[in-house]
């Protein structure tokens, strides 16, 4: 599913500023909350997909 494989890709990306905000860099603080609302929204593309895939399955 490559809605998926994105959302990895965002994660993965992310975890350099993660390091840095966690060392005090607020700029990278920045970047990762931006990062993060855009992991969010992809994660909830996932869940959608998700439902409808079970929607889709006779019970």
């Amino acid at each position: 599913m490559e809605d998926y494989e994105r959302l990895k890709e965002l994660v993965e990306a992310v975890a350099d500023d993660v390091a840095k905000a966690s060392g005090g860099n607020k700029a990278a603080g920045t970047r990762v909350r931006k990062s993060m609302q855009q992991i969010k929204d992809a994660a909830q593309v996932v869940r959608k997909k998700i439902l409808e895939v079970r929607a889709e399955q006779p019970s």
